[in-house]
């Protein structure tokens, strides 16, 4: 059986997806994947054994420039390759209008969530069968739940396994007991306080770990800075890849990230990873998998609102106790 599924992004939307193709491959002997995603998050499918072919697409790139992306040779390479390929299914796994526009030049049967359970309405248009998830479950076990359905098998009642293939990720010259602090997030209301991560900094490295501090852009860069300035064993990382990104993640000791695709990607490495709440709900799209911490601000939202004041509620010092707890009990 060969199925194209459609789950374009983002980061973390992309790496919820991948225990539903670990429970397809473990129930249906020799089903393929390919599998439609952003450019940029193209390698995360490709680290997934069950995954034979990924196509890149850059909707997020062509948006800028519609007109001329349609008329270009790239887009027309990509529809040949979503038109081309000799499917038994394509589950669209996002639910979005613009994952089923996509699916729409699959020349195959399309299988998506029924209007009660997709994200945006008018996308079920595109779906020959249509199948119904409650919204209060898990995102990862939303769309297990999905392919279960679409590819008739009984939902495993283990939790889900990520099935990441860990040897394409060696280590090179990876700090020991390191800590990788994940400060970075699209929403500033998702942002811990500064004065939070450099008391949390002075914690860990008082305890004998390195402290590494990625950045994914001049903001970003900047507040990394001002967090390592606390002290030296705090270093402040070159700009990486999505693979570098991964092979730190996967040979840190701990992490502690706000609300970040990063977050899931360490927890998909089953790395002890304390994640951070305030606006978002973990229950529905929090880390998903072993050892993994959740807290979250009691405080609402307002608007008005600082956005640091939702996150100041969590202290340093309980999201050290978590850290090093799991920490600890991973050696």
């Amino acid at each position: 059986m060969h199925v194209l599924v459609i789950k374009t992004s983002s980061l973390g939307d992309v790496v919820h997806t991948l225990p539903a193709l670990t429970d397809a491959a473990k129930m249906i002997p020799n089903i393929r994947f390919d599998w439609a995603v952003e450019e940029a998050f193209s390698e995360i499918p490709s680290w997934h054994p069950a995954v034979e072919k990924v196509i890149p697409i850059a909707i997020r790139r062509w948006r800028k420039d519609p007109v001329g992306s349609l008329l270009g040779t790239e887009w027309k390479r990509c529809k040949q390759s979503l038109r081309k390929g000799h499917y038994d299914a394509v589950i669209d796994a996002q639910g979005l209008l613009k994952s089923a526009w996509l699916a729409r030049f699959v020349r195959a049967p399309r299988y998506g969530y029924d209007r009660d359970s997709v994200r945006e309405r008018w996308a079920t248009l595109a779906y020959h069968h249509q199948f119904s998830v409650p919204k209060e479950m898990h995102a990862v076990e939303r769309i297990r739940d999905l392919f279960s359905q679409i590819l008739k098998y009984k939902l495993p009642e283990t939790q889900g396994e990520y099935s990441l293939d860990q040897k394409k990720f060696k280590s090179s010259g990876q700090l020991t007991s390191s800590l990788v602090f994940l400060h970075g997030t699209a929403r500033d209301e998702k942002l811990w306080p500064e004065s939070h991560w450099k008391a949390l900094t002075k914690m860990a490295t008082s305890n004998g770990y390195e402290v590494l501090l990625p950045w994914g852009n001049s903001s970003e860069q900047e507040r990394a800075k001002r967090i390592a300035s606390v002290n030296a064993s705090a270093h402040i990382l070159p700009k990486l890849n999505l693979r570098g990104l991964a092979t730190t993640l996967l040979n840190a000791s701990g992490v502690v990230g706000v609300d970040t695709g990063l977050g899931h990607l360490a927890a998909a490495f089953d790395v002890p990873n304390v994640s951070l709440y305030g606006p978002t709900y973990p229950s529905l799209v929090g880390t998903y998998g072993k050892q993994q911490v959740h807290l979250q601000s009691k405080k609402v939202n307002k608007k008005g609102q600082n956005p640091e004041a939702l996150m100041a509620e969590i202290s340093p010092e309980i999201v050290w106790t978590n850290l090093s707890t799991i920490a600890q009990r991973a050696k």
